[in-house]
């Protein structure tokens, strides 16, 4: 099945800029110590010697290598048990390097916030006071005092550096998210420029073939793939019959159970799909070439017309921006798309209005004149005294007039249609009738009507009727041909079969090909389900099923 496309994770929030502020206050407290200790003359090996510890630390703080976060916690952490150390080491609250356990406290407070901070500063504060209360120290009221000032400077370094945690947090979450902004919106913009550039070259043409093989072009100029196809839902038949595709061999229908499951998932969507990772059987190219994957439905004025198919050989190739570009492609393609299909159910509308026409022309014109030549060969006949002759003139009349009989049934077949007076099952019997007439198998016609259905449905059911029994009478050879209506006002059922010769249907090609594809597209014009069942010398059966709408 696809998989969900992940969530594009937010950029991580930079290392807080501590560094520069950090080894600044470093540095002036350890020179503070240092001149404090000059000054006071305290210059003994031991301050010494934690003054170069106490730069060492400065030195190796100033370095990237403290990170963020934990690791900037625990930084500060050993910062602070160094400093303390040295504190305690050299005079407590009156050692040279006090101040340094500022820069341990900061540190802190900018990697953990208030509370890390807070509680930093009361701990260098116990640690330096506990040895006056072990009694390690002279304690006086000038020290109790010197203790709860330096508590206090360590909270308010302490609280001063998660304030400032939390602005340079504020600040840097803005400045992501400007960036994430900004980059959303230049990548729109490219979506933008592509698909523009792809509506600029959508065929206007109204034939669905020039249509598909366009459409096909500009999804590889778009998006790179070892393997496209388009696939068009076929309403006449369920079936879906592939209308284009390159890079793979693939039967000219597919059933929905022979979909890849990414591609019958996508019948269930409203917008394209990434597979990152294709499956076992779930590509529709070879598997050794299809690793990954993009889906996407065809709609067009509320209906699944199509389904895009779009496979790579490497996995994970396909990206956001891919799905993006997918999605806007396929609104204009669909209605390209629809728009051909229309226009050829139009086109067999026109052609129908054509063809009575014709059959008008024709019975006013050649109609009339082939009665006339057999008028004047049975005058000829009558008036010819060799024998030889008035035989020679008798087939011809015979001839003539059985063309004169066909060209009237076929001028009837032209016009005949349903009315509003005459329904589908009285037209239906007429042309059977006349079918009786002129072939050699037996005809039968059972219905079972209890009301109409629409004038342009009841119509476009007896041409589909007509085509199905042409197609019989023209290539079956059958013994036997059954037509059954069924009809309750709502729903209706055309069938009609024979135990003729019959085609292999899983074939393109068969007898009656063109007149099969006239049927669908008759189906498809008005919401009906064409079914077509057929055996090699067994026979066929076609049924045109119509059902309310849902």
């Amino acid at each position: 099945m696809p998989a969900a496309v992940p969530k594009t994770p937010s950029p991580a929030v930079p290392a807080l800029p501590v560094g520069s502020l950090g080894a600044g206050v470093r540095w002036a407290t350890l020179a503070l110590g240092v001149v404090l200790a000059a000054s006071s003359g305290i210059t003994t090996v031991r301050v010494a010697a934690w003054a170069l510890a106490l730069a060492g630390l400065a030195w190796w703080q100033s370095h990237p290598h403290a990170g963020a976060g934990r690791r900037l916690r625990i930084s500060g952490a050993v910062e602070l048990a160094i400093d303390l150390a040295a504190v305690l080491s050299t005079g407590t609250w009156n050692s040279p390097f006090v101040f340094c356990v500022l820069g341990g406290v900061m540190t802190l407070g900018f990697a953990g916030g208030f509370s890390v901070g807070l509680r930093a500063a009361a701990l260098a504060s116990i640690a330096i006071a506990v040895p006056y209360h072990l009694g390690l120290v002279h304690t006086t009221v000038d020290n109790v005092v010197l203790t709860g000032q330096w508590t206090i400077e360590l909270g308010l370094v302490a609280a001063l550096a998660g304030y400032a945690r939390r602005l340079f947090g504020e600040v840097q979450e803005r400045h992501t998210l400007t960036l994430d902004r900004m980059s959303q919106l230049t990548e729109a913009n490219d979506l933008l420029v592509s698909l523009h550039r792809v509506a600029q070259t959508l065929p206007a043409s109204l034939d669905l073939q020039q249509v598909l093989t366009s459409t096909v072009s500009r999804l590889r100029s778009l998006i790179e793939c070892d393997v496209v196809a388009v696939l068009l839902r076929d309403e006449a038949t369920g079936a879906w019959t592939v209308g284009a595709a390159e890079g793979a061999g693939l039967p000219r229908a597919l059933a929905d159970a022979d979909l890849p499951a990414p591609l019958a998932a996508a019948t269930s969507s409203s917008v394209a799909s990434l597979v990152v990772s294709l499956g076992p059987g779930e590509s529709l190219g070879p598997e050794i070439l299809s690793r990954s994957g993009l889906y996407a439905p065809l709609r067009a004025r509320g209906a699944l017309v199509g389904l895009i198919a779009l496979e790579q050989h490497e996995p994970g190739f396909y990206g956001r921006r891919d799905l993006r570009l997918l999605d806007g492609f396929t609104e204009p393609a669909a209605l390209a798309i629809d728009n051909a299909r229309w226009f050829s159910r139009l086109r067999t509308i026109g052609a129908d209005e054509e063809r009575v026409r014709i059959a008008r022309d024709i019975h006013d014109s050649i109609g009339q004149s082939l009665a006339f030549v057999a008028f004047k060969l049975d005058r000829l006949a009558g008036l010819a005294k060799e024998p030889a002759m008035r035989e020679e003139l008798d087939g011809l009349r015979t001839e003539v007039r059985g063309v004169l009989t066909e060209v009237r049934d076929t001028l009837c077949d032209l016009r005949t249609d349903v009315t509003d007076t005459r329904g589908l099952v009285e037209t239906l019997e007429e042309f059977l009738e006349r079918v009786r007439e002129r072939v050699d198998f037996d005809v039968s016609f059972t219905h079972e009507s209890s009301g109409r259905l629409s004038l342009i449905q009841e119509r476009e059911v007896w041409r589909v009727a007509h085509e199905a029994v042409a197609n019989v009478e023209h290539h079956a050879r059958p013994k036997h041909l059954r037509v059954r209506w069924e009809c309750d006002g709502t729903r209706g059922l055309l069938t009609v079969a024979d135990d003729g010769r019959g085609f292999p249907t899983g074939t393109s090609a068969g007898p009656g090909s063109y007149g099969i594809q006239g049927m669908k597209e008759r189906a498809n014009a008005i919401g009906a389900r064409l079914e077509i069942d057929s055996e090699p010398f067994v026979g066929t059966v076609v049924e045109c099923r119509l059902e309310p709408a849902a």
